[in-house]
């Protein structure tokens, strides 16, 4: 069944209510083994967007390529943040998304005076005014944005840092579960890319004495396997 494409409602009800600025947030990187969260945050105004744009996990890796260049010049503004694999690690994966997002909002040029999250959870809180939206990334045109570029950006920077470990395949899976990702932690284990916090280790007798304390969340995360 087609999804029907994201559209200004939330960003125009929340202007309504006398938000001025209006960015859209959405992070890629929550689920993954190594390499960093990332969040982008993204202000549009109500210009009609670019064509195919949708949530970036509907998109074939080819088509988001094509997509962000574009979204980058068609936003009027959007910034990125990052938190480390060791700030997940000693933060637990809720503060070190609020952790990315504040960076991805402050380093924006113009403060948003509200904020539209992707899914149910505020992990943002104040003192931003927050509105959650289920689905934000297929259904409001700014999280839509801000999913593209975050995927397109952090993927390109995980297929950097493949470069120097090739056998995890940073290139391919950007960090996330997959059978070669699997087989390269087995053989050689944790590079300083991972996430030292995370379950998988549990599962690797040889490297399970590097597993940290766990997450003081209590966020899922996915063991060696999946």
């Amino acid at each position: 069944m087609p999804v029907e494409p994201p559209t200004h409602g939330v960003e125009r009800a929340l202007r309504r209510a006398g938000a001025d600025v209006v960015a859209g947030v959405d992070e890629v990187g929550r689920g993954a083994w190594a390499g960093p969260v990332t969040v982008c945050a993204a202000v549009t105004g109500l210009r009609r967007p670019p064509l195919g744009l949708t949530d970036s996990k509907l998109l074939s890796p080819r088509r988001r390529t094509e997509l962000a260049p574009l979204l980058a010049d068609w936003v009027t503004a959007y910034a990125l943040g990052h938190a480390s694999p060791l700030e997940c690690d000693e933060l637990g994966m809720t503060a070190a998304l609020r952790l990315a997002a504040v960076r991805a909002l402050e380093a924006l040029p113009v403060r948003p005076d509200a904020v539209i999250l992707d899914g149910k959870h505020d992990y943002l809180g104040g003192p931003w005014w927050v509105r959650t939206v289920i689905k934000g990334d297929q259904s409001c045109v700014s999280v839509a944005a801000a999913s593209v570029i975050a995927k397109v950006q952090r993927d390109g920077y995980m297929a950097e840092l493949g470069s120097d470990c090739p056998d995890y395949a940073f290139a391919d899976n950007a960090g996330y579960p997959s059978p070669v990702h699997r087989a390269a932690l087995t053989e050689h284990g944790p590079t300083a890319h991972h996430r030292l916090s995370w379950a998988y280790l549990d599962d690797l007798p040889a490297w399970s004495h590097l597993r940290t304390s766990r997450q003081r969340d209590g966020s899922e995360q996915l063991s060696l396997g999946f």
